[in-house]
C-alpha cells in the first residue's frame, strides 16, 4: 500500500512540475511579447522624425517602396492583417481612405506585420486572397523579416503612420488610429486620419498629430525565442 502511495504521490507531483512548466512558459510568452511591444514603442518614430524607405513584397509578387510614387505627396502608411477583428471592422474604412486620397497624392500602402507561423491567416497566400475577395486598390505588403514595424514603432493592427514628403523626406505627421469608434463608423465623431490629411492638403497644421492605437498585438516570431 505504501509502495502504491508511493507512485500516487510522484505521478502527481510529476504532474504538478509540468502545469507549473507550461504556465512559466505561457507567462514567459506573454511578457516577451509585452517586451516586444515596449522596445517598439521606444525605437519607433515620433511625430517630425524622417521614415526611411523600405522595400517589401506586395501580394502581386513585386517589391514594393515609397520611392516608386514620385508624384505622392505623401502616404497613409497602415499596418494591419487580414484575421484581427479590429483590422475587419476597419477594413471599408482603410479601403474608403485610399480612393479618397490616393487622387491627392496621398495614398495607403498596408504592411501586415505578423508572423504567418503564429497566425497562418496573416501568411501571404491568405492575403492575397483576401484583397482579391475584398477589391483592394492599395498595394499589401508583408513585413516578412519583422523589421519596418518596430522601425516606426507599430504595436497595432491596424496602427496608422502619415508622411509627409518635405525637401526630399518623409516626415511622420501622425500616428495612432483611424477615428474614435472602431465598433461602428456610422457612429465616429472624430477622423483623426482624414482630418491630419485634409490639412496638409490646405497647407494647415494638424490639431491632433497622435492618438492611441485600437487593435490587436502584433504577433512577432522573437516572442517565441
Amino acid at each position: 500500500m505504501k509502495k502504491n502511495n508511493s507512485i500516487f504521490t510522484l505521478i502527481l507531483a510529476l504532474f504538478i512540475t509540468a502545469c507549473n512548466q507550461s504556465h512559466s512558459e505561457t507567462n514567459s510568452t506573454q511578457e516577451s511579447q509585452e517586451n516586444l511591444v515596449i522596445e517598439a514603442q521606444k525605437a519607433g518614430y515620433a511625430v517630425g522624425d524622417e521614415a526611411t524607405d523600405f522595400s517589401l513584397l506586395n501580394i502581386d509578387n513585386k517589391r514594393v517602396s515609397l520611392s516608386d510614387y514620385a508624384d505622392a505627396k505623401g502616404y497613409i502608411v497602415t499596418f494591419t492583417c487580414n484575421h484581427c477583428p479590429y483590422a475587419v471592422a476597419y477594413e471599408s474604412r482603410i479601403m474608403d481612405l485610399d480612393k479618397k486620397y490616393t487622387p491627392l497624392g496621398y495614398p495607403v500602402i498596408a504592411i501586415s506585420p505578423n508572423d504567418p507561423v503564429i497566425v497562418p491567416e496573416d501568411g501571404m497566400e491568405e492575403m492575397k486572397k483576401l484583397a482579391i475577395t475584398k477589391g483592394y486598390t492599395f498595394p499589401y505588403l508583408l513585413d516578412d523579416k519583422q523589421e519596418i514595424y518596430p522601425q516606426y514603432g507599430a504595436t497595432k493592427t491596424p496602427h496608422i503612420f502619415i508622411l509627409n514628403k518635405e525637401k526630399g523626406k518623409n516626415i511622420v505627421k501622425y500616428i495612432g488610429a483611424i477615428d474614435n469608434n472602431y465598433a461602428d463608423k456610422d457612429d465616429v465623431t472624430e477622423r483623426y486620419v482624414e482630418d491630419a490629411v485634409d490639412a496638409l492638403l490646405a497647407g494647415n497644421a494638424i490639431t491632433t498629430t497622435t492618438t492611441k492605437a485600437i487593435g490587436c498585438s502584433i504577433k512577432d516570431k522573437r516572442s517565441k525565442k
